[in-house]
């Protein structure tokens, strides 16, 4: 069996209380587009962590190209840098299912009393309804959506947020959604950034 030495198999440590950002991707690889998503969420969500979480492979995406797990995770930290409110992980790699659904639920089982926010940018949002079990994600923790380059309209007139209009607020209340009752969701402006993994990846 291979070994996994970088792959942390636990998730980092939370308290009771703390209100933490969960951003999970394939990262690959990670980009300035991910940090400008991740400054964004700690400040204007005021949150005490933000967690990479670097997944094994998208379920819904080819992993020809997908670059190895400990890689990515490596590419991760050091564009995360030093801000010890950001913690890189890979611990959904020890899970039994590759589904955002399942990994969410196992977060509110081991970390009672901390309040998650799922972050994820409006790209993911725009398909979030092909996701599996959506709806359950958006009923086990607040949703935070960041604004992406090309993809507001998109993201805002897709399935799934046309479905999830009743449970949306607004953005000025962005500092009171980790501890709101969910579902509930909102969309954040942001600077943006024009970078992409895929054109990366390609050389454009």
């Amino acid at each position: 069996m291979a070994r996994r030495a970088a792959v942390t198999i636990r998730p980092p440590l939370a308290l009771p209380g703390q209100r933490i950002g969960v951003m999970g991707g394939s990262f690959n690889p990670p980009h300035d587009g991910h940090l400008i998503v991740a400054r964004t969420a700690l400040r204007r969500l005021r949150l005490d962590q933000l967690w990479w979480l670097v997944t094994p492979g998208n379920p819904l995406k080819d992993h020809d190209q997908l670059a190895p797990l400990d890689q990515r995770l490596t590419a991760c930290r050091a564009l995360a840098g030093q801000d010890p409110r950001m913690k890189v992980t890979a611990f959904e790699a020890d899970l039994d299912s590759p589904y955002t659904a399942t990994t969410l639920a196992f977060l509110q089982r081991r970390c009672p009393g901390v309040d998650f926010v799922w972050v994820m940018g409006a790209d993911n949002l725009a398909g979030f309804h092909r996701w599996k079990d959506w709806r359950r994600i958006a009923a086990t923790m607040p949703i935070a959506v960041v604004d992406r380059p090309g993809w507001r309209l998109k993201a805002l007139a897709s399935p799934a947020a046309l479905a999830m209009q009743d449970t949306q607020i607004a953005e000025e209340f962005a500092s009171t959604l980790a501890t709101r009752r969910h579902p509930r969701w909102l969309f954040l402006t942001s600077k943006l950034s024009s970078l992409s993994s895929t054109d990366i990846r390609s050389g454009r």
